[in-house]
């Protein structure tokens, strides 16, 4: 249950009681259902608002165009557990078979800022090993400071875009591609040092990463 503490505002019973009855009136009850059972209430772009079930514990399955959306959320949040504890415990190796030292994050917008504010609030229970960096400005100036800094040996790129098409994103990531197929020395070493956070998944292929680094999310 929630509880909410009014005492230091200027809410008293009344009010309170007006706001219960334009929640009424408005169907609240009703539409926060609708959103839970994957209605798509989103009506501007007609589709469905399920961001709860990322983090739902419900084992009430639903359904949005004859998808799956808890069986197929629980299967990608299966994949990334087993990738990142491969990363944290040292047995995903890079192409020289050192373990991984360096994470870049490649995004922009939500795709760069949820992942560095969740880095930023639990860097007191972060691998010691691990140092994490992120780069969304489309500068070049930005990229390349924190290319010289590392090895393509024991460096680890996500590219984050749902639609792998963004324009700075896509610019960063080629940057970075680039570098590290300059010091490899062969492109099939993409495979173990790139993975990608998208819908699409041809533009991830063409880009070089194996389906299998693929961490997919939809369109709700």
């Amino acid at each position: 249950s929630l509880s909410l503490d009014y005492s230091k505002n200027r809410l008293n019973d009344t009010t309170l009681k007006l706001l219960f009855e334009l929640a009424n009136d408005c169907s609240l009850k009703e539409k926060i259902e609708a959103m839970f059972k994957g209605e798509k209430i989103n009506t501007t772009e007609k589709r469905a608002v399920l961001h709860t079930a990322l983090r739902s514990l419900n084992d009430t399955e639903i359904l949005l165009d004859n998808m799956e959306v808890l069986k197929s959320v629980r299967s990608v949040l299966k994949r990334m557990r087993a990738f990142s504890d491969s990363v944290r415990s040292g047995k995903r190796l890079g192409y020289t078979n050192q373990v991984i030292t360096d994470i870049v994050n490649i995004g922009i917008g939500g795709s760069d800022l949820g992942a560095l504010m969740v880095c930023t609030a639990l860097k007191r229970y972060a691998h010691p090993r691990l140092k994490m960096h992120f780069v969304s400005n489309v500068d070049g100036t930005q990229i390349l400071d924190v290319l010289e800094k590392l090895s393509p040996a024991s460096t680890l790129f996500i590219v984050a875009s749902k639609t792998f098409s963004t324009q700075e994103t896509l610019t960063n990531a080629l940057t970075a591609r680039k570098w590290f197929v300059e010091r490899s020395g062969d492109e099939k070493h993409i495979a173990k040092h790139f993975v990608a956070v998208s819908t699409n998944k041809e533009a991830v292929q063409q880009f070089g990463i194996d389906e299998h680094n693929m961490f997919e999310f939809w369109d709700f």
